[in-house]
């Protein structure tokens, strides 16, 4: 891991953070509105079939180098998934029509979701991120439901290595 590079989730813009498909008691800020990696029994989970849509905001631009899901039980977390990136309005008819082109596609193992392990992307692809779509397709038991214990995204922010709160006005 880079020295510079941490989880993301500190950058979250929570007030536009959604997903679609998420069953009302076990929703996606159930696991991301503390803004640190999920280490309690909350979970997302779907609702009516196996996807899920989950739409992350940041509130600053960063460069993405990896992904980690985690879920409680392996038949019910996600096998394929799809990311995109600065979709603000991706929905899944967007999906099943190709309107959004695809920035990476991971099939997760048993191991990477049942420990969380990081699963690094293609970097070159998202170098500029303002919003990660996260599109669970299917789950590893073909279950009616996929479940989420945690989400962590690694990177670090594009203006991060500038610390700008020492810089005072012109006039002052």
């Amino acid at each position: 891991m880079d020295e510079s590079e941490s989880s993301l989730l500190e950058y979250l813009d929570l007030s536009q953070l959604t997903c679609l498909n998420e069953a009302g008691q076990h929703n996606v800020k159930s696991i991301l509105a503390s803004k640190v990696r999920n280490s309690t029994s909350s979970f997302l989970e779907s609702d009516v079939d196996e996807q899920l849509l989950i739409n992350i905001t940041f509130n600053q631009t960063v460069r993405i180098r990896a992904v980690a899901i985690q879920s409680p039980t392996v038949v019910q977390a996600p096998r394929r998934v799809k990311l995109y990136i600065n979709s603000p309005s991706l929905g899944f008819d967007n999906i099943e029509e190709g309107a959004s082109k695809i920035a990476q596609e991971i099939e997760l193992s048993e191991d990477q979701v049942s420990e969380g392990k990081r699963v690094p992307l293609r970097y070159v692809r998202f170098q500029a991120v303002n919003s990660l779509h996260i599109f669970v397709e299917s789950n590893h038991g073909d279950d009616e439901h996929t479940c989420i214990g945690a989400i962590d995204v690694f990177g670090f922010p594009v203006l991060g290595a500038r610390d700008l709160s020492g810089l005072k006005r012109q006039g002052d």
